[in-house]
């Protein structure tokens, strides 16, 4: 009797097959791969494969404390993966609560306080100071575009709050300022609105970039305008508040403006619903209703007061919803827009890997992550495999 012949390794595949299966991987596992056999790595660090590579945008959250620097923490959650990875606090700077602040957006980490710095996302390393801000504030709105001429980024910066000897500025002009990199250069823009004066920092509003514009969008107001990023002006203020709705967030997703918000209205009660709005008209219909099963993870009772927690963050084709409150230890859960058929499917986030420390503040943003991006050596080390390399 013949002996079977013995199965085949990777090694029968060849360079270019390998490297085609390894860009389905997330990239955790891709991070992991690296270290796995010496016939990988060669292929995994090559930037053509970086550039195969396309993943989805993670979800990030960071934990603040003001008392304790040390009980800071930070985490971000991978969606192809679907799993949770803890990032070393030196990634992200030192703040001093009371006057400076922590932004994610898109590819990029910003602090804003005197100073406004910057830097590539998970690259601690190359945080770059800016030229002084004609108005310092924190807590503001920060977007990232590409400017269509010089396809070259650019930082938006809205609102946010001016202290004057650690006290508010009640007379701030709701300032708006465009950040050029190339020259290091700000460009003073037409102020945000008066109508968004009572709350024009990130607590009270959110953001989204689309088509071209720059949405701000009152969390609890549901005031509405838009930024045009080529002809620099504002739109006329609108409300955008389908009925019951407590509170709800502006974002981009995909082709889509989204509205995203908790309802409270008899007779269904309690429910988080997801709603495409027309950007012409501001017209919105109804996409997607969160399972109640799902909102039950995030809440322990239907009192509004609860409610407050619930913060939504989104990107691309994804949604994320969680619960700022300590005690509950950040549940969270996600929704994903199918691409073509703008079906919304719904899922739980895995739980936060203990331990989870308390935190008075808790920032969270979505943004694009790229190997480069994950590939540095804090980053790796939290995901290497116990095995060496054979």
């Amino acid at each position: 009797m013949e002996e079977p012949d013995p199965p085949l390794s990777f090694d029968y595949l060849g360079s270019d097959l390998t490297e085609l299966i390894l860009t389905h991987l997330p990239l955790p596992s891709i991070v992991r791969a690296t270290s796995v056999c010496k016939l990988w790595r060669p292929i995994v660090t090559t930037p053509s494969f970086s550039a195969r590579v396309c993943a989805k945008p993670w979800f990030f959250l960071f934990g603040q404390n003001n008392i304790v620097l040390k009980n800071n923490q930070a985490f971000a959650f991978d969606p192809e993966s679907d799993s949770w990875i803890r990032l070393p606090v030196h990634l992200f700077p030192p703040l001093d609560s009371s006057s400076s602040s922590f932004i994610g957006s898109n590819g990029f980490f910003f602090t804003t306080s005197a100073n406004f710095t910057f830097t590539p996302i998970l690259k601690p390393r190359a945080w770059r100071d800016t030229s002084p801000l004609r108005f310092p504030r924190c807590n503001p709105l920060v977007g990232v575009y590409t400017d269509a001429s010089s396809r070259s980024p650019r930082f938006i910066v809205v609102g946010g709050v001016k202290f004057i000897g650690g006290l508010v500025d009640i007379e701030d002009t709701l300032a708006v300022e465009i950040y050029n990199p190339s020259f290091n250069a700000w460009e003073i823009c037409p102020p945000l609105p008066a109508d968004f004066r009572s709350g024009n920092s990130s607590q009270w509003l959110s953001s989204a970039l689309f088509k071209g514009k720059f949405y701000v969008f009152g969390i609890y107001s549901c005031f509405v305008s838009a930024f045009d990023l080529n002809k620099r002006f504002w739109s006329s203020v609108q409300t955008l508040r389908p009925p019951g709705v407590l509170f709800s967030y502006l974002l981009s997703c995909q082709d889509r403006l989204i509205l995203a918000g908790l309802c409270n209205a008899p007779p269904r009660g309690p429910s988080f619903e997801l709603w495409k709005v027309d950007e012409e008209t501001m017209e919105f219909s109804e996409v997607a209703i969160m399972p109640q099963e799902l909102l039950h993870c995030l809440f322990d009772s239907d009192e509004d007061d609860k409610f407050a927690s619930l913060k939504c963050v989104g990107l691309g084709d994804l949604i994320y919803v969680f619960n700022e409150a300590h005690y509950r230890k950040y549940p969270a859960c996600v929704c994903e827009i199918g691409s073509e058929s703008g079906k919304c499917s719904w899922r739980r986030v895995p739980s936060l890997p203990e331990p989870v420390n308390r935190f008075h503040k808790v920032i969270s943003f979505c943004s694009t992550v790229s190997l480069e991006n994950v590939v540095c050596p804090a980053v790796v080390e939290e995901l290497r495999p116990e095995q060496a390399l054979y």
